[in-house]
């Protein structure tokens, strides 16, 4: 089926119900709405409205010796368009009320997104300050070590032990043999 007209994207919407989902009204108030809130509708009106003048007043009129089918004021079309603007206004109310009920899906469906979001960012909040304090414990834990280090490399130079030149899982050369 051909795309023709303007087509709103709120059926893509992940918070608006579509297809069959939809009610009949519901959905005949979508068609109606995408037909009537188009340029081939207006198009077509006045294309209608301009045959039935030129068909009443041209053809038939001259046909018929003037006698035609709804002659110059056009009454019987006066007619016809005053209930096309009453049937009009009803479908106005009936797109209306369900353009509301389309925004009223997309703020349920975007307040129900804020609040995960709020949740999600707590969390994360709360990982961000679980991970600063880890952060600032492995700190102190490294500047104590370091002072460890600094005072087992005092230790041993106070001693005489020769520092680093042992393989690991080796013992330190013996330096009592050397002197």
């Amino acid at each position: 089926m051909a795309i023709t007209g303007w087509q709103s994207m709120w059926h893509k919407h992940p918070g608006v119900r579509s297809g069959s989902d939809l009610t009949l009204g519901e959905r005949s108030a979508d068609r109606m709405r995408n037909m009537m809130g188009s340029w081939p509708f207006v198009f077509t009106f006045f294309t209608v409205m301009i045959v039935w003048a030129v068909l009443n007043t041209l053809i038939i009129g001259r046909a018929l010796h003037s006698r035609s089918f709804d002659p110059y004021p056009y009454i019987l079309l006066n007619l016809f368009l005053s209930m096309l603007a009453g049937v009009q206004a009803a479908a106005l109310l009936i797109a209306a009320k369900r353009a509301d009920s389309i925004s009223s899906e997309i703020a349920l469906h975007t307040e129900k997104n804020t609040d995960d979001i709020k949740t999600l960012i707590h969390d994360v909040t709360r990982l961000i300050n679980e991970n600063t304090r880890l952060t600032g414990e492995v700190k102190t834990n490294t500047d104590l070590l370091d002072e460890i280090h600094l005072h087992v490399a005092n230790i041993g130079k106070k001693v005489g032990a020769e520092m680093g030149r042992f393989a690991p899982g080796r013992p330190p050369p013996d330096t009592s043999t050397s002197s």
